[in-house]
């Protein structure tokens, strides 16, 4: 085995090879990649025991061969996934591709990547942050014309429901990658014994985005409409009808909105005396296709700011809605 394999072990089904060398797969099963007998056998061993060290083992293989096993893990030490490789006793692997491990708690919106994740995004050590809310996820990504789809997977989000696909990272040095995501969402226990529904994933970077196909964004007319529908000073992203979160922004960020995550101070971007105007107004949406308002929002100084808000209805597919919020200083 030349190349080194990517398994992934999200949980909720076997673990499956998502990875043959710089070449993405689509959760094939182990058993079709690999010859029946001893080398699968150790292989699943080799997973297994790095899987339980959460660290780098060696396995002596038979047949005077050894594997490689090297685990992916979040930030807080849960196995995403393991790098394996196979070879003659006494043979040094080749390096792997880098990758990193995260995963989008859909319940809390908040969202966690691993330092190797970070490595792989060129994030600063003195800028680096484990947790974002779930909008922040796509600041770095281009996305592909799978970008719906993979928004309605997290609107809907129902345990089970799997996703890859190839985009377009750009590191914060300016650097464009061609990074392929492999997910699958799961229900899992939080420390209180509530249910919580997780989007667990790998991101694996198969090379330059100038020279992977898959990873470039084509211009489709959705997104010429978009764009021509852009206008300064107005600031739009696709939110969830029923949480009020932002899942992506379509625009630059609004600069003094206090949108991003606020780990230390737990401060709810939208006024808790708004809460109530903001349902209601996405109540109106069933009756009309565009419903104004006002409401308060935190600011990056701290303050409460108090926006003109225009939201609309937008069909991810055929069976998912989620609103698109237009957010502006009033005149």
């Amino acid at each position: 085995m030349s190349n080194w394999l990517l398994v992934e072990t999200f949980g909720g089904a076997p673990p499956s090879v998502i990875g043959i060398g710089s070449a993405p797969r689509k959760m094939v099963p182990l058993g079709k990649i690999l010859a029946r007998g001893h080398s699968q056998e150790d292989i699943q061993a080799a997973i297994a025991a790095a899987t339980t060290a959460r660290s780098r083992i060696k396995h002596e293989a038979s047949g005077k061969r050894h594997i490689v096993a090297e685990p992916l893990l979040t930030f807080t030490e849960r196995v995403h996934g393991v790098y394996v490789w196979s070879g003659p006793a006494g043979q040094t692997p080749p390096p792997h591709d880098p990758a990193g491990a995260w995963y989008f708690n859909i319940t809390t919106d908040v969202i966690g990547g691993s330092d190797d994740l970070l490595d792989l995004y060129g994030v600063a050590p003195e800028l680096r942050r484990h947790k974002r809310h779930t909008a922040e996820a796509f600041t770095r990504l281009k996305p592909n014309t799978d970008v719906a789809a993979a928004l309605a997977k997290i609107v809907r989000s129902e345990p089970g429901t799997e996703h890859q696909a190839t985009w377009t990272v750009v590191r914060d040095d300016g650097q464009e990658r061609a990074a392929h995501f492999s997910a699958r969402m799961l229900a899992e226990p939080n420390d209180q014994g509530e249910t919580e529904v997780i989007l667990r994933g790998i991101t694996h970077d198969i090379g330059s985005a100038e020279k992977v196909s898959a990873a470039t964004p084509p211009i489709v007319l959705e997104q010429r409409l978009l764009d021509s529908m852009a206008e300064p000073g107005h600031y739009r992203a696709i939110f969830n009808l029923k949480t009020l979160r932002i899942i992506r922004w379509l625009d630059e960020p609004m600069p003094e909105l206090g949108w991003e995550l606020d780990e230390h101070n737990q401060l709810p971007w939208i006024h808790d005396d708004d809460v109530g105007d903001a349902h209601a107004l996405v109540a109106k949406l069933a009756t009309s296709p565009k419903v104004l308002g006002t409401l308060r929002f935190r600011g990056q100084d701290g303050h409460w700011h108090t926006l003109a808000v225009t939201m609309n209805l937008v069909l991810l597919d055929q069976h998912t809605t989620a609103g698109m919020l237009t957010l502006a200083n009033p005149n």
